[in-house]
């Protein structure tokens, strides 16, 4: 399934729109085009119906939230519903502020196809329970926020990643645990905004929002494993990954993958 779909993203070069951050836009754009998708970044509102009637997803990431971007993100997800085109949020900090709490849960409820891709203390603020973090920086595990992950997926009918050391990709009625990638990439910036906007790539070719959502974080797992054996540290990591997303094989990813559904294994 998983290299499937990656073959499909290379084949059809999905049109990815990103209302995203500014720490991250070069980081995410070239992660798109690395493994062969086409990237956007729209911030206008004067664009965006027009862009959500090409697009093939629209990603949307808070990390630096004001209050000219607020607007123009609720009318990006109103116009992504009326095109019938999957929204992947990315709600960068929810816990650290009320602001970024309370827009991160306007931005779900108002999404009609949703995709929900944070650390685990942003999904368990994101549900309303109590978390721990340090700004934008987890300090809860993913295994604690299984729970807060399955209440979203219910209360939104969608999907729901929870990044960290086993990655979580959880819906109504399945969760899959994948044990990829590497422990020096969260010392990368918008290593996990990568990953919602590779999620993106994936669901614009894929109508099943956990199918996307979990090929994309098998993708990013693995590539990440493969350029860290020939990382010296985060910076030259930043810059092999991109070589091992563009590099990428069915093979590698066939053989590398560690995913695990409860009572079962996902075929890569």
């Amino acid at each position: 399934m998983c290299c499937a779909m990656l073959q499909a993203v290379r084949t059809t070069k999905p049109l990815v729109v990103n209302l995203t951050n500014y720490v991250v836009m070069n980081n995410t754009a070239n992660a798109l085009l690395a493994v062969g998708a086409s990237p956007i970044m729209a911030h206008s509102r004067e664009e965006m119906a027009e862009m959500m009637g090409f697009a093939g997803a629209l990603v949307i990431n808070i990390g630096t939230l004001d209050s000219h971007w607020i607007p123009r993100m609720y009318y990006a997800v109103e116009k992504a519903n009326a095109n019938n085109k999957v929204v992947v949020l990315d709600p960068v900090g929810c816990g650290a502020s009320a602001l970024r709490t309370e827009v991160s849960r306007k931005l779900a409820a108002l999404a009609e196809t949703l995709i929900i891709r944070g650390n685990a203390s942003e999904i368990i603020a994101l549900a309303g329970e109590a978390a721990q973090s340090k700004g934008v920086d987890a300090l809860d595990s993913s295994e604690q926020a299984l729970n807060a992950a399955k209440q979203l997926a219910h209360q939104h009918q969608c999907t729901v990643v929870i990044s960290g050391a086993t990655d979580y990709v959880v819906s109504t009625d399945k969760v899959c645990a994948l044990d990829n990638g590497h422990a020096m990439m969260p010392r990368v910036t918008g290593m996990g905004c990568s990953h919602t906007a590779l999620t993106g790539a994936f669901a614009a070719v894929c109508e099943d929002t956990w199918e996307a959502a979990l090929a994309a974080t098998a993708v990013l797992g693995v590539a990440g494993e493969l350029a860290a054996e020939k990382s010296a540290g985060p910076g030259s990591l930043q810059l092999n990954l991109l070589d091992s997303l563009y590099l990428l094989g069915e093979p590698a990813l066939a053989a590398r993958l560690n995913a695990k559904l409860l009572g079962g294994t996902a075929n890569a």
